[in-house]
């Protein structure tokens, strides 16, 4: 049973791992305030996997009832990413597969095997400007120069999105997440991403091309094509998870190795698969802190609480991830040789698990072997304790992460 008191979520991200464990101990579902407005968050991995199957959870915000008595309205930070375009990411049941249908088809292992290449290219370019940033043992942004790029660039080369609209994008995610930017701001920066990404559609039903934006909106046998509508709601919101939570993913687990030097000596030993890596640096430092939002359509009762019709559930997936029930007395420490690191909920559960999963592990299973072999000596350019996370609430997204090469 969580305290009376809502526990209020950090949205400076002062000190992620102290919030984690305050949030731990606040219960396995516990009352929380998302800058100003009340919800429910699941810490417990068991309840997750329960609520994120749990058909009376759905994502509609109509069936929030903050929403539809006028509490919470346009002028709330968070709510650009629960008031979103229609797309696989906010609907349910039968609606929900035959959107995701096109995307699960575009990323299926045979596809994503046909990828592998141009991920390689991608990731020997960028190591290459990544050497010529840090010559002669200059400090150099691991994430704006490497990490970032990577997975940006895959996910254009994936949705058709030309190379010189990254920087654009970039600015606009940026603004779009931080909770500094101030709610007008925020809300013309959604205008205009709406505006380019529905310039993007027009242009492949005009001239569709080999790529998944043209896959959406063109017939075949992969069944009916998406209105446009559905097909800006699905680009919109893929071109922003496909490339966030692999920037993360890249950067948590070359600091957490960092900080691990004996168990970095036996990844690059060969003594531990960077499959297992990934898994315990996705368990233990995920990209998703907070994932909003489910909203309840009748009572549902979970162990002696009640998740009220109208109310909103939050998954803490980081704080999941720590879940001693799952991964022992240990849970908050980075151990590459853990046996249940690949029991994490990183990417969800259910059928709105992360339709990018399998891309995002397969660019971070190529990109960070690269990264170790090619700069076998690299080090942090400053103290651990110096690092700090961007003020994003729902993303656990460092700032950066200044490095050394050799």
């Amino acid at each position: 049973m969580s305290s009376q008191c809502p526990f209020a979520i950090d949205p400076m991200v002062g000190d992620l791992n102290g919030e984690t464990a305050r949030l731990r101990a606040e219960g396995p579902l516990a009352r929380i305030d998302l800058l100003g407005v009340p919800a429910w968050t699941v810490t417990d991995h068991a309840i997750a996997r329960q609520l994120t199957t749990d058909s009376r959870l759905v994502k509609d915000i109509h069936a929030w009832r903050l929403w539809t008595d006028g509490v919470v309205t346009n002028q709330w930070p968070l709510i650009g990413m629960v008031d979103v375009d229609r797309s696989m990411f906010n609907v349910d049941g039968a609606e929900h597969r035959r959107l995701r249908l096109k995307t699960a088809q575009a990323l299926a292992p045979r596809r994503l095997e046909e990828m592998r290449p141009v991920i390689e290219r991608l990731t020997v370019e960028l190591l290459d400007d990544l050497a010529a940033a840090g010559a002669d043992g200059a400090p150099v942004d691991l994430k704006s120069v490497f990490a970032y790029p990577l997975p940006m660039r895959v996910v254009g080369e994936l949705m058709g999105v030309e190379r010189e609209d990254h920087p654009q994008l970039l600015e606009w995610y940026k603004k779009f997440f931080s909770v500094m930017t101030p709610q007008d701001e925020r809300l013309r920066v959604i205008g205009e991403l709406d505006v380019y990404f529905t310039d993007q559609v027009k242009q492949k039903i005009a001239n569709p091309g080999d790529d998944l934006t043209s896959a959406f909106i063109v017939a075949d046998e992969g069944g009916e094509p998406l209105t446009e509508e559905e097909a800006i709601g699905n680009i919109k919101a893929l071109v922003a998870a496909g490339h966030e939570t692999t920037v993360s993913l890249i950067v948590n687990t070359v600091r957490a190795l960092l900080g691990e030097p004996e168990q970095l000596a036996k990844v690059l030993a060969g003594d531990v698969d960077w499959k297992q890596v990934i898994e315990e640096s996705l368990r233990w430092d995920g990209p998703v802190s907070h994932l909003l939002m489910r909203f309840a359509t009748e009572d549902i009762t979970v162990g002696d609480t009640v998740i009220t019709k109208g109310e909103g559930v939050v998954m803490s997936y980081r704080a999941i991830g720590r879940d001693t029930a799952v991964h022992g007395e240990t849970a908050d420490e980075f151990d590459v040789t853990r046996p249940t690191a690949n029991r994490h909920l990183a990417f969800g559960y259910g059928p709105h698990i992360c339709p990018g999963a399998a891309l995002s592990r397969l660019e971070a299973a190529i990109a960070l072997p690269a990264l170790f072999a090619r700069f076998p000596d690299l080090r942090l350019a400053v103290p651990d304790s110096e690092l700090g996370n961007l003020p994003v609430l729902t993303q656990n997204d460092l700032a950066a992460l200044p490095i050394i090469l050799n």
